[in-house]
């Protein structure tokens, strides 16, 4: 025996070879790159849904929003009373419209980054849908960043506040 030689120590597992694959029935775990890609396709579809839907809910928000806001006005203008105290109806339109505004940018810059993803593979009408909603959004996001400005310039004029 020479001196390199050792002699196997007792109790220790005996080296075995590795398990032989299964190439018929893999999993898709065990190294599938095309399923691999799949299911992180399919992750991303579900989370360019979850996107636009975000997008929807808060631009159905916004509209409902407005909409309040249009029919207080028309009330206080054919009646000539307002609703509420002018003190608290200028804490709810600063408010109002900084929380909508917020909310626009919110879900435009969410849905903007997988909407430019998807629209590299290629172009559907959904893509196309879901940039002019991304659009619209950014429009209505001015539009009511300017509202909020008004709304507190009017709040800090005021001397009841």
């Amino acid at each position: 025996m020479a001196s390199t030689d050792h002699p196997p120590k007792i109790g220790s597992p005996a080296p075995t070879a590795p398990p032989a694959r299964d190439v018929e029935n893999r999993t898709p775990e065990s190294g599938f790159g095309v399923l691999r890609q799949w299911r992180r396709w399919d992750l991303l579809e579900e989370r360019v849904l979850v996107f636009t839907r975000y997008l929807l809910a808060i631009a159905i928000l916004s509209t409902l929003y407005t909409g309040a806001q249009v029919l207080r006005q028309l009330h206080e203008l054919f009646t000539g009373k307002q609703l509420v105290s002018p003190r608290c109806l200028a804490l709810v339109d600063f408010l109002g419209d900084q929380i909508m505004a917020y909310f626009l940018i919110s879900s435009a810059s969410a849905a903007i980054p997988l909407t430019n993803f998807k629209r590299e593979g290629r172009d559907t009408i959904f893509t196309d849908s879901s940039s002019a909603a991304i659009s619209m959004a950014f429009f209505a996001f001015l539009v009511l960043a300017f509202s909020a400005l008004v709304s507190g310039y009017k709040l800090s004029t005021r001397s009841y506040v």
